[in-house]
C-alpha cells in the first residue's frame, strides 16, 4: 500500500516538472494596458471618461429604483405577499424580476424618448456628451413630474431655496428625485393599504371564530391562509394587482 501511495506522488512530481520545464520553454507574452488618448492633447481625457462610466455602472441600481417606477411596483408587490402571509411564496427573484419587467414596460415610451433625442445624436456625433445628458434629462423629469405630488417638490425646493420653476425642465434633477421618491413610497404604502384590508377581515373572522369554538391553542393563520389564497385565486388577485398598477402611472 505504501509503495503505490510513493509511486502516485513520484507520478505527480513527474508532471509538475514536466510543466514547470515547459513553461520555462516557452515563457508568457508581456501583456501591457495602458489608459489614455495617445491621440489626444489631453492625455487624462479618456481616464477620467472611464472613471465617469464606472461610476455611472456603480450607481445604475440606484437610478433603476428612484427614478422609474420600479419603486412603486416591488412595494406593492411585497405588500401582496405579506397581507397573503405566505412568508417567501413568490420568492424575492419573481417578485423582483416582475417588478424589473414591469417596469421596462411602463417605462417604455420614456426609454424610447431618451433614446431618439440623446442617444442616437451622440452616437452619430451630432451632440456632445454634456449635451445627450442634458437631453436625456427632459424624458425623465417628464415622466417623474406627472407622478410627483406638487407638496413633495415644494418641499425640496424651499431646503433648497431654488426659484419657482417655469416648466417641468427648468426643475433640478437633485430635487426632482427625491421629490419623486417620496410620492413613489406614499402612493405605494396607499395601494399596500388597500390590499391588506379584505385579507385583515379574514384574519378577524377566523380568529373570532377559533375562539367561540375555545380553540386558542390553535394558531389563526394556519386556518385563516388556505382561505386568504383561495379568496386570491377566486377573485384573480394578480391580474387586479398588475391591472391597478398600471392604471396608476399616469403617463399621458
Amino acid at each position: 500500500m505504501n509503495k503505490k501511495i510513493a509511486l502516485t506522488v513520484l507520478a505527480f512530481q513527474l508532471i509538475g516538472l514536466m510543466f514547470h520545464a515547459h513553461a520555462f520553454a516557452e515563457p508568457l507574452p508581456n501583456v501591457s494596458v495602458s489608459i489614455g488618448d495617445q491621440g489626444s492633447d489631453q492625455p487624462g481625457t479618456s481616464a477620467l471618461s472611464l472613471l465617469l462610466i464606472i461610476t455611472v455602472l456603480s450607481v445604475a441600481p440606484g437610478i433603476l429604483v428612484l427614478m422609474t417606477s420600479f419603486t412603486r411596483i416591488v412595494i406593492v408587490l411585497g405588500f401582496v405577499r405579506t397581507s397573503l402571509g405566505t412568508q417567501s411564496m413568490p420568492p424575492n427573484q419573481v417578485l423582483i424580476g416582475l417588478a424589473m419587467f414591469l417596469t421596462f414596460f411602463i417605462m417604455s415610451p420614456t426609454i424610447s424618448a431618451v433614446n431618439d433625442v440623446a442617444l442616437q445624436p451622440y452616437l452619430k456625433g451630432e451632440i456632445t456628451q454634456t449635451e445627450a445628458l442634458s437631453k436625456a434629462a427632459d424624458p425623465m423629469k417628464k415622466f417623474m413630474f406627472q407622478q410627483t405630488r406638487q407638496k413633495d417638490l415644494e418641499l425640496f425646493m424651499k431646503y433648497t431655496k431654488t426659484e419657482q420653476p417655469k416648466t417641468y425642465s427648468d426643475i433640478p434633477i437633485t430635487v426632482m428625485v427625491p421629490a419623486y421618491a417620496m410620492s413613489e413610497l406614499r402612493t405605494s404604502f396607499q395601494m399596500g393599504f388597500m390590499i391588506f384590508i379584505p385579507f385583515l377581515i379574514i384574519d378577524m373572522v377566523v380568529a373570532s371564530t377559533l375562539m367561540a369554538m375555545g380553540m386558542m391553542m390553535l394558531p389563526p393563520v394556519m386556518i385563516s391562509l388556505p382561505f386568504k389564497i383561495l379568496l386570491f385565486v377566486l377573485v384573480d388577485g394578480w391580474y387586479l394587482v398588475i391591472k391597478s398598477l398600471l392604471l396608476s402611472f399616469n403617463t399621458t
